[in-house]
């Protein structure tokens, strides 16, 4: 693999999840590396004074009229999520445990997770929902809640989170390929052609 990019990611993000279907695509074409960065979008937001486009009324009417033509052009189901804002902090810690001890079944949880938040639209904030959506993917909701509460696991978020804002993250998506940062899923065909360059 001759270039690598880095999605510095959360589950709490619609636009994010645009980017992914579209990334594993997007690097497989130009023989490129998907690296997945887990990282908390909250304290991303926290440490640059940034904050979700919703707030302001008329960008929020705006931006879920936009994510709809995007899921249009993409061809993916896309539901925006009714409980949205929703607390990701559980979600990102998971995806961290199951990186770390399952690696051969992240892609299983991204997918579960991201399908969950905005395809069926789910209250993913209850964690008896998130039990049953990972029941259904195969995983012990147990073991996974039990892997999120070690120090290695909350420390890698934390850091990820921190290396993310120091690279220069202000949200997400945040994609990297070498130090140029790409953010937003309209924003992928300049990142296209960072890795065809």
């Amino acid at each position: 693999m001759s270039k690598t990019v880095e999605f510095f990611f959360d589950f709490g993000s619609p636009t994010t999840y645009l980017a992914w279907t579209q990334l594993p695509r997007i690097c497989a074409n130009a023989g490129a590396a998907l690296v997945y960065r887990p990282m908390l979008l909250g304290g991303v937001f926290q440490a640059t004074g940034n904050s979700s486009p919703v707030v302001i009324p008329s960008k929020g009417r705006f931006m879920v009229q936009d994510l709809a033509r995007f899921a249009k052009r993409y061809r993916v189901p896309m539901k925006f999520n009714p409980h949205f804002p929703i607390n990701t902090l559980g979600l990102m810690r998971g995806a961290v445990a199951v990186q770390l001890h399952q690696p051969e079944r992240f892609d299983a949880y991204v997918s579960a997770i991201f399908r969950a938040m905005w395809v069926d639209g789910l209250n993913m904030g209850d964690a008896s929902v998130v039990g049953r959506v990972l029941i259904e993917a195969g995983f012990d909701p147990e073991q996974i809640m039990t892997q999120s509460t070690e120090s290695d696991v909350k420390e890698a978020l934390k850091s990820a989170t921190d290396e993310a804002v120091r690279r220069g993250a202000f949200g997400a998506p945040s994609m990297f390929v070498g130090d140029e940062l790409f953010f937003g899923q309209d924003r992928l065909d300049f990142l296209q052609e960072a890795l065809q360059s």
